[in-house]
């Protein structure tokens, strides 16, 4: 019977058995909370990567057992919903929804017509720099997202590419790729790299300047990660741009700005002047987010509308991203994070003298275990063990800190990233969309990139 099932629901079933298998054999190294934790964990990462059932109903289900037998405080399941993230994801939404209602994103659009439409690889093109410029000037991705994804589709709508057609997935995954990728390259620009930097002067005392971080990881983790990713997108989402449906899509288009837009403009602009200043005042961007959303759905001064509000931020989603903070808090609660991260190192067999090997293995290491623990956990677990890790492999210990960059940069399945989500969520199309670029683009970065990045380091006289 298991035979006749689709892939994706015996993938799911073959999870499930080993689930069961690892609970009823209790390997001597676990508790038995860390083995149905681990169990419970592995059905939802196979939910979530499936899609067999909707990810936020994988998410209940997750909290459901979770609490039901006992594996965890309900505060620590549910301390998703009192992280930053999550608030900064809501004000995204309300954001998003007055760029979009007010017209400012046809009006931005409008603007950039001219220089970006000239042909589809321009276009992709362009849109992936315009969003690696606004990651050194914008700490959050999610920020980043709010701003010009709302923009991006305005601009497919000018052009012609109606919902579903390739142009249009095309301008939504590089967007939603753009605004997260190339900024783990730059220290301040993304969650795990503040975490990794957090802890890293915490635990071992331990500095890293912006400088040296961007001139280690932007050349190749930024740039040509970035130039792939083009090409990436190009080929996986063909389309052409045609004048004459470009024209007509185009010609409602007023040319004037309207007061709603002027508002939302400046509502904007101070909130970008915000974040960008926000090493000099302290604000967190999820406050600073928050304060816009609240700007902007007042009675008489904001633009957000409560019907629009309802339809703007989709709850089900939030559900998804609250499950995968939790997942990442209870893999580093329980222990489970440190236990992968040792057998890792036991498997790969670390040495003196080994340098590529050393590098590719670390590198890889922290890659699989941001599958379990998501990527703002892998610093969590992996920082501690540097100093081990450094003397297996005779790295310098910052060496041994800076490799998780280039594993945590490398995302496998969107889940590990809520930016991602959030962004795909923005730009109305299908997840899996973005599942068909990144799966590759992590294969290029393995088997191309990572080779590259070790000479690179060798030339900086890292290693």
């Amino acid at each position: 019977m298991i035979s006749r099932l689709p892939a994706k629901q015996l993938i799911v079933a073959m999870v499930m058995c080993l689930a069961l298998l690892l609970i009823a054999t209790q390997p001597a190294s676990m508790t038995p909370n860390q083995t149905h934790v681990l169990g419970i964990i592995l059905v939802t990462l196979a939910l979530w990567a499936t899609s067999v059932v909707p990810s936020y109903l994988a998410s209940l289900i997750f909290f459901t057992i979770t609490l039901i037998f006992g594996l965890a405080a309900p505060d620590l399941v549910f301390s998703g919903f009192t992280s930053a993230a999550i608030w900064l994801i809501v004000s995204g939404f309300v954001i998003g929804s007055a760029i979009g209602n007010s017209g400012l994103g046809n009006r931005l659009a409008a603007v950039l017509d001219p220089m970006l439409t000239s042909s589809y690889t321009r276009l992709i093109g362009g849109l992936m720099l315009a969003a690696m410029l606004l990651g050194f000037l914008m700490p959050s991705s999610i920020g980043r997202a709010v701003v010009l994804v709302p923009i991006g589709m305005a601009l497919a709508d000018r052009i012609g590419f109606a919902l579903g057609s390739n142009g249009r997935a095309g301008i939504a995954v590089v967007l939603t790729i753009a605004c997260n990728m190339p900024s783990f390259a730059i220290l301040p620009s993304n969650i795990p790299n503040m975490v990794l930097v957090g802890a890293s002067e915490t635990i071992h005392g331990v500095h890293f300047g912006y400088m040296d971080y961007l001139a280690l990881h932007y050349p190749v983790l930024g740039i040509l990660k970035a130039i792939i990713t083009v090409m990436l997108v190009v080929r996986l989402f063909p389309a052409t741009i045609d004048p004459v449906a470009k024209t007509a899509a185009s010609g409602a288009d007023t040319g004037t700005t309207s007061a709603a837009q002027f508002r939302v403009a400046i509502i904007l602009l101070i909130t970008l002047a915000f974040w960008m200043t926000d090493s000099v005042h302290g604000i967190n961007a999820a406050w600073i987010g928050l304060a816009t959303a609240c700007i902007l759905l007042l009675p008489g001064i904001g633009i957000v509308s409560p019907a629009n509000f309802k339809t703007s931020v989709d709850f089900g989603m939030l559900l998804f991203v609250v499950g995968a903070l939790a997942v990442g808090t209870l893999v580093n609660a329980t222990g489970l994070g440190s236990l992968l991260g040792s057998a890792m190192t036991r498997i790969l067999q670390l040495s003196h003298g080994a340098d590529m090997l050393n590098f590719l293995s670390l590198s890889l290491m922290t890659t699989i275990i941001g599958v379990f623990a998501t990527m703002p956990g892998v610093p969590a677990v992996l920082t501690p063990m540097a100093p081990d890790l450094a003397a297996q492999t005779g790295f310098d210990l910052q060496a041994v800190l800076m490799t998780q960059v280039v594993g945590f940069s490398t995302i496998i399945f969107p889940y590990q990233v809520a930016p991602l989500i959030v962004a795909m969520q923005l730009a109305g199309e299908r997840l899996g969309n973005l599942v068909r670029v990144i799966m590759p683009l992590a294969a290029v970065t393995i088997l191309v990139l990572l080779p590259l990045d070790y000479f690179w380091w060798k030339f900086l006289g890292w290693i």
